[in-house]
């Protein structure tokens, strides 16, 4: 906001974060490995990388908050009216590879994972 704006009382249109660093990695089949090897590994079709933010709450409409929006990492919290919440970390390794760290509560209970997902081919029908 400039000086003049502030002085004049102007509003300024604030931006949204725009979690770009999603956008960078590739569409396709990704496979999520639990690091703690206590989830059984999974495979999804990644068209829209946001889909990896609520990875407990896959379906439910939540609300977001971003709390980090850099060029290697993002960080969101949700809140989902009658299924809990949660707080995701995505770190970019590379455009085909990321860590993910979630943690929230899903159903009543608490839950806590890190995955290692990775870009393993196309999507298959």
């Amino acid at each position: 906001m400039t000086l003049a704006a502030l002085a004049l009382g102007v509003p300024v249109a604030a931006q949204a974060p725009s979690l770009a660093m999603l956008d960078q990695l590739e569409q396709g089949q990704w496979q999520l490995v639990d690091r703690d090897g206590m989830v059984p590994m999974r495979s999804i079709c990644l068209g829209d990388a946001r889909q990896l933010i609520q990875l407990r709450h896959e379906r439910a409409q939540c609300q977001r908050f971003v709390v980090e929006d850099s060029p290697q990492s993002v960080t969101i919290s949700y809140s989902c009216p009658g299924t809990g919440n949660g707080r995701t970390t995505i770190r970019r390794e590379t455009d085909r590879l990321v860590q993910i760290e979630t943690q929230g509560i899903a159903r009543g209970a608490p839950f806590s994972m890190a995955f290692e997902a990775r870009r393993t081919g196309v999507c298959t029908p």
